[in-house]
């Protein structure tokens, strides 16, 4: 946890408790409903892996594709992703997040990596 800003909006982020998801993991409703869900943890694009509640899971395809830097026109969403496997635990922790962007670190992170990847691609 040493970042201290958001990678993509620069915003201060806070620290609370979260759970495993990266995408809603600080959403205090999330907070209210964890124990509900299931956690996986998934090989996604560029060989990160992200823990997801079932719920992002299915609505990941509703993410504009730009944002993780693909082209407008390009499909994305679970189908996409590889399960590596259920988290068993679902104990709260405490990490970043942004209160702007609304997402944990390690998903700012990974957006960040997908933007990187897909530049690098265009560039090439």
């Amino acid at each position: 946890m040493s970042a201290s800003h958001c990678p993509i909006c620069y915003i201060e982020l806070l620290v609370k408790k979260v759970t495993p998801c990266m995408d809603c993991g600080a959403d205090d409703f999330e907070l209210d409903h964890y124990k509900q869900h299931k956690y996986i943890e998934y090989e996604a694009y560029f060989g990160v892996r992200i823990t997801l509640c079932d719920y992002c899971i299915t609505d990941f395809g509703s993410i504009n594709p730009t944002h993780l830097g693909f082209s407008e026109v390009t499909s994305i969403g679970m189908e996409d992703f590889s399960f590596v496997k259920e988290i068993q635990s679902k104990e709260l922790v405490l990490d970043k997040y942004c209160p702007n962007c609304y997402h944990r670190l390690p998903f700012l992170n990974f957006i960040i990596k997908c933007r990187k990847e897909n530049k690098k691609k265009v560039d090439n």
